[in-house]
């Protein structure tokens, strides 16, 4: 046998080929002629050559579908079968699009199906083709189909009217339902329907433990097949003896709730299960035009784009979250009882899905996740760079290509970390500023806006850091007043400098070194831990003026990293604390994912026990107050021998790990 096969390099197309090879013959294939390096591979993966398996030029939006008059008079009674599978499937297509492909398409398949004198027609329709019907849409029925405004559903009913009224070769209609995976390997080409969700299954999972339920919502329910069975089907029906005229859906005759659904592919996932499901009928109640007047608010329409956006989900798709129809199957039943051919439970393969899409088509695989694609040839200015956490940044940055601005007090350190950086091959450029100075600040910003135009990343990490008591501070209102200066208004003078110009080029991004004290409320850092949450504050509310614009913050609680700020303090030479570098890796992530904080789990731990049980936060930092003395230098004294590290600091120290005492 012979068969025409247009879509045939498409998904389900290229699984019925292989199908179809197994029954001898040649196969034709409708194909663009820039699709041809394409065709060769699957024929590679089909172990089959050209005189098996040939290219047809055509094109689908075409009168004849493209076909030159040479191939239709070739092919002319040399077609057995002719399988129409091309069309859109993408719900995010445009209308015209839809109405191109499979309207218009359909319609010059079915007349060049005639021209070929083809001894059959199959059209792969959709149970789309039903519209939204409210109840059992039969095999023999059509005509009852409902609520057709969605371009999709309009164009796939329509495509079905031209073969039932225009084909005037024998026909058959096969309706999938929601096409997935092979059910055996998990292979899928695209994102589409139920794989909409995952990414929200993933973003879950990475959040929340496993065994923690969550609260979701159900819906009607939602029909979905794996490819290998709609291929092995449709191979067998359109071959069955008796059967012209006749219309088959290939669908689950159980199907689950969207609800249920969800939970399969979050255990499939490893992700917490919805324990409590909210059904999205519930609020039918509401209006219409209330509910769309809500929709149309503004702020709910941008965090609900903003959100949608994030996990990749099409607006279309929540449109079908109470889909209403159930759908016949007793035709398919009846022509494929005693083959062995039916639907596997989704939960029997469902693993496979999860595991195909999260190694081949998760959208984050394609992203460049490297230092190198965030900061290559953008211009990262670090302040604080000639020790600790921005020296280990500098070199991070330098070593990944970044246009390099780095600052510090001191033109000759500055200097030598300038030969380092550029004996590694960095692109860097030092400029000497005083940060608790603001004459500075603005000389520093004008001199890097005139040598650069711009700035991409702004780093604030030069920083002043007191441990001294309240009870030993009250005659030394200065310290609050110099932390204040450098770590709040020195930060402060550069994001307002360099602002304009990112809000201007709607780019940029600003990482602030803030500190995990600003979390746990940390005793002897007052100062410290003052200045570093003005300077989160006026973060917050700078981000929500600028979150339509493109310019964001991340805040990085840093815990305790062992730097020259910290080596007055000799007690912390015994306990647990980060490099440079570790800290430095912080402000990668930061750099790259642009959350809007980084924290330690300890430190969000902290904030979260400050807010729901304050006093039992407030008793943990009191009993660690007392049990790490005032350094002899924050009393005014001159510090003497390393002070001895008892076990149970040692201990308390290595619980709280990261905290300031």
């Amino acid at each position: 046998m012979n068969y025409f096969v247009t879509g045939g390099t498409g998904f389900i197309g290229r699984f019925l080929v292989e199908k179809l090879l197994k029954r001898g013959g040649t196969i034709y294939l409708l194909v663009l002629e820039n699709g041809l390096d394409h065709l060769a591979g699957l024929r590679e993966r089909w172990g089959v050559g050209e005189d098996r398996v040939k290219a047809v030029i055509g094109d689908l939006r075409q009168p004849l579908l493209g076909i030159s008059k040479e191939s239709l008079a070739e092919l002319n009674g040399n077609v057995d079968h002719f399988f129409h599978l091309a069309a859109i499937y993408d719900m995010k297509a445009s209308a015209e699009l839809q109405e191109q492909v499979n309207v218009e398409g359909t319609r010059q398949a079915v007349r060049v199906a005639k021209e070929m004198d083809a001894k059959r027609f199959h059209l792969v329709s959709s149970i789309a083709a039903a519209g939204l019907y409210r109840g059992t849409f039969r095999e023999d029925m059509f005509e009852q189909a409902e609520k057709l405004d969605d371009p999709y559903l309009r164009t796939k009913h329509e495509s079905e009217r031209i073969v039932r009224e225009e084909c005037q070769v024998p026909w058959r209609v096969f309706r999938p339902g929601m096409v997935v995976g092979n059910s055996k390997t998990g292979e899928m080409d695209k994102v589409d329907g139920p794989y909409y969700f995952f990414k929200l299954i993933q973003k879950i999972r990475k959040t929340l433990p496993s065994w923690m339920p969550t609260i979701g919502i159900e819906g009607g329910r939602i029909n979905i097949v794996p490819v290998d069975f709609v291929v092995s089907a449709m191979d067998h029906i359109a071959h069955a003896e008796g059967e012209d005229g006749g219309c088959f859906h290939l669908v689950d005759p159980d199907p689950y709730k969207v609800g249920e659904v969800l939970n399969i592919f979050c255990e499939a996932g490893h992700a917490p299960k919805m324990a409590m499901r909210i059904d999205a009928r519930m609020f039918g109640f509401i209006p219409p035009m209330i509910r769309q007047g809500i929709a149309s608010l503004p702020p709910v329409k941008r965090i609900s784009n903003a959100v949608m956006s994030d996990l990749g989900i099409p607006d279309s798709v929540l449109g079908f979250i109470n889909y209403p129809t159930r759908f016949d199957t007793r035709e398919v039943e009846r022509v494929l009882k005693g083959t062995g051919i039916e639907v596997p439970r989704l939960e029997k393969y469902a693993p496979a899905l999860w595991d195909y899409w999260e190694r081949n088509l998760d959208p984050d695989l394609f992203k460049d996740r490297t230092l190198r694609g965030a900061v290559e040839g953008k211009v990262c200015v670090v302040t604080g760079a000639t020790s600790g956490i921005g020296l280990a940044t500098a070199h991070k940055l330098a070593e990944a290509g970044a246009k390099l601005v780095i600052a510090a007090r001191t033109m000759d350190t500055l200097e030598t970390v300038k030969a380092e950086l550029e004996a590694k091959g960095g692109d860097v450029y030092a400029y000497r500023c005083d940060f608790a100075n603001m004459e500075d600040c603005d000389e520093f910003v004008k001199n890097v806006l005139g040598d650069h135009g711009h700035v991409d990343y702004l780093i604030n990490n030069a920083g002043r850091s007191i441990r001294r008591s309240i009870s030993h501070s009250f005659d030394r209102f200065h310290d609050f007043e110099r932390t204040m200066q450098l770590n709040y208004f020195g930060s402060l003078r550069l994001i307002m400098g360099f602002s304009p110009s990112m809000l201007a080029r709607k780019r940029g991004h600003i990482v602030n070194i803030s500190s995990i004290g600003v979390l746990t409320n940390a005793p002897r850092f007052s100062a410290y831990v003052s200045s570093k949450a003005a300077l989160d504050a006026f973060s917050r509310c700078a981000a929500a003026e600028f979150s339509d614009r493109n310019v964001t913050f991340t805040t990085i609680n840093m815990p305790l990293v062992r730097t020259p700020m910290i080596g007055p303090t000799k007690i912390y030479d015994s306990v647990p604390t980060l490099t440079p570098e570790d800290a430095a890796d912080m402000i990668a992530e930061a750099i790259i994912h642009r959350p809007k904080r980084i924290a330690t789990r300890l430190g969000v731990f902290a904030q979260v026990l400050h807010a729901l049980a304050p006093k039992m936060g407030e008793i943990i930092m009191n009993t660690g107050y007392k049990m790490f003395p005032d350094s002899e230098a924050s009393k005014g004294k001159k510090e003497g021998e390393k002070p001895s590290v008892s076990t149970e600091q040692v201990a308390f120290a290595a619980i709280m790990r990261g905290i300031h005492w």
